[in-house]
């Protein structure tokens, strides 16, 4: 049966756990009633005269109402692979796994590198709200040979990013200086394609007793460094994404001790999973960068916990079927995550202890929203942590199946 079924509107939930922002942008947990009214409209602010008699009384304990979740980074195969996934089901996606922005990467094709393809996305935006938030491109067809016309694109985008490594650091230090005085983010991802080679796993023991080409840990770092060191000669704001070795938080973590104007993210499933899972050799966990060691799992985590990682990011790409349904070491990286990835953080970090509540949400909410220059959204999500549903086909909005978790049982659902 659906929650949507399963829920008679309008209902009134009973002390529910607030996760909310408070002056210091900082979330703090406080208690309260939950009414949701006929509209589905959320009220914690309520006048007693607002509740109607014949409300319904929802007894579970437990239930979270949470800041709008903000995901950085995710793929809309739309323009270009509607097959994969359409732009209204990547909305809907959006909505059942209770986020309220989505950072559109510009891998769409064509890429959103000109004026012509952001006029496509003011008229998704003009259907469908807010929620899609364009990034524009750091370099034409994200090729890292020439810089967009990024001053045009400013006004339009919420950062630039080429969602991929860029080899010219010459390239990447101009961008930096066009950037820094428009006020907009920089997003980099740190790989050095030398060292990264063929690797699909991360170089190591496993590796070598799964028999897979592995993707040394110094790929990331190496490239980071540089980054880094590019960052101290311009001084703007960049934002480092898909971070995935214990090195990598260390070396964040020293930028920021330097009083450099740096961030990070790492996507939810490099926090869940490490290489050590990779023993069913599923393509829908070979990701770019690979999945690091338990030792880098447990880092990425503790630098969430200090402050060294800001973010966690769905880094949500959809593959087709018969993408995917190839050996392991051929598939294309990227797995969908936008309607599994709170049940799952939920259950692998705040129900084992790792991270508190409220450092999850603001992993999800308002350090992405800092990131952005964004304000925090004004809807919120309201999540019962201990809903047991089954991730079958006919429960999730996209097209595209590329999940571990499709056919599993999870913990943990939006409401």
């Amino acid at each position: 049966m659906s929650l949507e079924n399963s829920i008679a509107y309008p209902v009134l939930f009973k002390q529910v756990r607030i996760l909310d922002a408070d002056s210091s942008a900082k979330i703090v947990e406080t208690f309260a009633d939950v009414f949701v009214d006929g509209d589905r409209q959320i009220h914690t602010n309520f006048d007693q005269s607002q509740i109607p008699q014949a409300i319904n009384i929802d007894e579970r304990s437990g239930v979270i109402l949470g800041t709008g979740m903000i995901d950085l980074y995710s793929k809309s195969s739309e323009p270009g692979h509607e097959s994969r996934e359409t732009i209204s089901e990547l909305v809907q996606a959006a909505k059942n796994g209770g986020f309220t922005t989505i950072g559109v990467l510009p891998n769409t094709q064509p890429a959103i590198d000109d004026i012509a393809a952001l006029e496509f996305w003011r008229n998704v935006q003009q259907k469908h709200g807010d929620i899609l938030q364009p990034w524009g491109a750091i370099t034409k067809g994200l090729e890292g040979k020439q810089l967009t016309d990024i001053a045009e694109l400013a006004e339009s985008v919420i950062g630039f990013t080429d969602s991929k490594p860029i080899a010219n650091l010459l390239l990447v230090r101009r961008a930096m200086e066009y950037i820094k005085p428009l006020g907009k983010p920089i997003a980099l991802f740190p790989q050095n394609p030398d060292l990264a080679g063929s690797g699909v796993i991360r170089e190591g023991k496993w590796s070598l007793q799964y028999g897979m080409t592995g993707y040394p840990a110094a790929a990331e770092t190496v490239a980071l460094a540089a980054l880094i060191e590019l960052v101290r000669l311009t001084k703007a704001p960049t934002h480092f994404m898909r971070l995935s070795t214990d090195q990598s938080v260390e070396l964040i973590a020293q930028a920021k001790n330097d009083g450099l104007p740096v961030t990070a993210s790492t996507t939810w499933l490099h926090l869940c999973h490490c290489d050590r899972d990779l023993e069913t050799y599923d393509p829908n966990l070979r990701l770019m960068p690979p999945l690091g060691s338990e030792r880098d799992r447990l880092a990425l985590i503790a630098g969430i916990k200090s402050g060294a990682i800001d973010s966690i990011a769905i880094d949500h790409t959809p593959c087709a079927y018969e993408e995917k349904v190839v050996p392991f070491e051929v598939a294309p990286a990227g797995a969908i995550g936008l309607e599994f990835a709170l049940p799952v953080l939920w259950q692998n970090l705040v129900v084992t202890g790792l991270l508190t509540a409220s450092e999850l949400w603001q992993a999800l909410s308002v350090n992405p929203a800092k990131i952005l220059g964004l304000t925090l959204p004004k809807r919120s999500t309201l999540f019962d942590p201990s809903l047991e549903w089954l991730a079958k086909d006919s429960a999730i909005a996209s097209q595209s199946r590329n999940s571990y978790y499709i056919g599993r049982s999870l913990i943990g659902k939006i409401l």
